[in-house]
């Protein structure tokens, strides 16, 4: 079963599947962020090296019962899954709270300049999610708010997987 987690960035993806993986055995998390060119923004998805992370989702398939991929872009993880052998989240956040978690992250425990991180997103990040980001919201099987914590998220995710595989098996 492969599981993506798209959105965007602070809106807690990677907690998320943190809290996935917690709560069954054989459970695989990559995270897009380890696979991303390093000349090129992260906000564009042409920053991700999806030639390595499709390669590397499909050799973890083959051996672990669930691979789980965390990232902005998620959703566009090429690899083909069995019918019904794939389920898409996005994580939702509002994007003052991604923006707060943000600016958290980098720059009061980070290094990154405040005026820096602001800059770069009123000029270009707030565009690039809604280009890049949000077409993940229409196109995903479930939709979370991260404004809950993250394992009740996690069992929801679950019971939603089971439930579409319970629906999608044959019946004798």
């Amino acid at each position: 079963m492969l599981v993506t987690i798209s959105g965007g960035a602070g809106a807690g993806k990677t907690t998320l599947a943190t809290a996935l993986a917690g709560q069954r055995n054989g459970v695989v998390v990559l995270h897009l962020d380890d696979y991303c060119h390093e000349a090129r923004d992260v906000g564009d998805p042409s920053s991700v090296d999806f030639a390595n992370l499709d390669a590397d989702v499909a050799g973890a398939l083959a051996s672990q019962a669930v691979v789980v991929a965390e990232g902005m872009f998620a959703f566009r993880v090429g690899v083909a899954a069995k019918p019904g052998a794939r389920f898409d989240v996005f994580a939702d956040l509002p994007a003052d709270l991604r923006l707060a978690r943000k600016i958290r992250r980098q720059c009061v425990e980070g290094e990154t300049e405040l005026d820096l991180l602001l800059t770069n997103y009123v000029t270009y990040r707030r565009a690039a999610h809604e280009r890049h980001v949000e077409p993940a919201r229409q196109i995903a099987d479930l939709v979370v708010s991260t404004e809950s914590p993250a394992e009740q998220l996690a069992a929801v995710i679950w019971q939603a997987i089971t439930k579409r595989r319970l629906r999608s098996s044959p019946t004798s």
